[in-house]
């Protein structure tokens, strides 16, 4: 099968979070598979100067934009499984310090940018000589890509017309811009309704993906129920239930290439399932890198997070104000909400030898912080898939998680399976059900021989990502044959 993906980010060139490690990791499995593979995202700044194999293409882009031409270039590599990966430029839309925002407040050109982008994506999916039979593209940013394939091929133009999938990562940010952002895209006026891509008065570009892909796909099973509710819709739960069946939840895997602890050149030595010791090194070796009492008895808890209200921030700050009274430790990488990060420091500042707080992102000390910890923080709000739960239970590091989305899909509470039990588990949202669950893994921890059986239990489960790609092949099988052509 030929399949092209896009996404505004893609490991190992670009990520701000789990978006891009899905992408990657598909697209390889996918190569690995014996499918004809290719990936579009945009070239950022670095990009280019850390490939230095990535070559010029001739084609050259001349989108138009709001009725300007906006000129594009085009720069290949092939990746490390054979698959196609295509840069597109334009240095005063992508090379900037950030991919979306910086110091908090969104790029005010997002919708040109990335308009810019679902158009000139649209176009390669049209135009490219290997013919995708499939386009499947992540998130709001290329939103808009299933509606410019579906008006092309409505108008009878000429080219290639792919079978459109488009995969909701997380609803709660769709590409909400006002209504005079719709000019950009030159679309008849007849898509700028209520049931298709007009959003209370404004343009949305999730919605349009929604309502105009052949079929829709979430990243964990829990989550494509969850957001046909009020509560997890984030407003757009009508539109899904209108296209609720095209829509499935297929759960992330993990690419255990990268993320793994016997071959992996971030950690200060290697263990498994058999043989464990090497934990305790990684974990005297983090507390000393981050400035922690060097001690093998403490419990230390970890987090690796946006810090936004979606992560549960605001429940995992005010449960540590408790927690801290007891022996432990707690160390976070993360960034995001400035006033998370000044929440954060500060806790640091009165605990300096209890809490370590390290504001960014740190591919290397991500693995040290999973690797090192005893159990691993995740009381969010909703959570679409999660992927650091899913490294937690590979690297023998309990997750603490709410039962919300792909953590509930992925984790095994002791009231779900007390044979197979690997982390732990809690419902309500509030700094009393995280307190709880903590002291719940204080007993845990004071017992070694039921220390080990949670470990054992969560390294021996497998989220390889071939059995995720073989999910997705069906799906996109499954597009071809219900491709709307109307």
């Amino acid at each position: 099968m030929r399949i092209l993906l896009a996404s505004s980010e893609v490991f190992p060139f670009s990520k701000t979070g789990g978006l891009a490690d899905m992408v990657g990791a598909l697209a390889k499995t996918l190569c690995h598979l014996g499918h004809e593979v290719g990936i579009i995202s945009p070239l950022y700044a670095g990009i280019k100067e850390g490939n230095p194999s990535l070559e010029l293409l001739s084609v050259e882009l001349q989108i138009s934009l709001g009725y300007s031409l906006i000129p594009g270039g085009v720069w290949y590599l092939r990746g490390s499984a054979g698959e196609r990966l295509y840069f597109l430029q334009n240095d005063h839309f992508f090379n900037r310090p950030n991919y979306y925002a910086e110091q908090g407040q969104d790029y005010p050109d997002n919708d040109a940018r990335f308009i810019f982008f679902s158009k000139a994506v649209a176009h390669l999916a049209q135009n490219l000589e290997w013919k995708p039979e499939i386009m499947h593209v992540h998130d709001w940013q290329v939103g808009l890509v299933p509606l410019f394939i579906r008006d092309h091929l409505k108008r009878g133009l000429r080219g290639n017309h792919p079978a459109t999938i488009l995969t909701l990562h997380n609803l709660a940010y769709q590409g909400v811009f006002p209504e005079s952002s719709y000019a950009l895209t030159e679309l008849p006026l007849e898509y700028f309704r209520f049931d298709s891509v007009e959003f209370y008065g404004q343009m949305n570009c999730l919605k349009s993906g929604i309502v105009f892909a052949d079929l829709l796909t979430t990243v964990s099973p829990r989550y494509s129920r969850e957001i046909l509710s009020e509560e997890f819709g984030c407003g757009l739960e009508g539109a899904l239930r209108m296209r609720q069946n095209q829509l499935t939840g297929i759960l992330n895997g993990v690419d255990y290439s990268e993320w793994n602890t016997h071959k992996n050149k971030s950690l200060v030595a290697a263990y498994s399932l058999d043989d464990l010791r090497g934990k305790s090194a990684n974990k005297l070796a983090v507390q000393a890198e981050l400035e922690l009492s060097v001690r093998e008895d403490v419990p230390l808890f970890g987090i690796v997070s946006r810090l936004t209200d979606q992560k549960g921030v605001d429940i995992c700050l005010g449960a540590l104000e408790v927690m801290l009274e007891e022996d432990i430790q707690f160390a976070l990488l993360g960034s995001g909400q400035p006033e998370f990060e000044a929440s954060f420091l500060r806790l640091a500042a009165k605990h300096s030898k209890k809490v370590a707080i390290h504001i960014g992102y740190n591919q290397g000390l991500a693995h040290r912080i999973e690797a090192g910890s005893d159990f691993f923080l995740m009381p969010s709000r909703f959570e679409p898939c999660g992927l650091n739960q899913m490294y937690s239970l590979k690297y023998g590091t309990i997750p603490i998680v709410r039962a919300v989305g792909g953590l509930d899909d992925s984790i095994i509470d002791a009231s779900d399976d007390k044979n197979h039990a690997n982390g732990i588990k809690f419902d309500e949202y509030s700094v009393r059900a995280l307190v709880e669950s903590m002291r719940k893994a204080l007993v845990i921890h004071a017992d070694p021989e039921r220390l080990s059986f949670y470990r054992r239990n969560g390294m021996g489960v497998n989220f390889d990502w071939e059995k995720t790609a073989k999910e997705y092949i069906r799906a996109y099988e499954r597009a071809i044959d219900s491709i709307d052509l109307t």
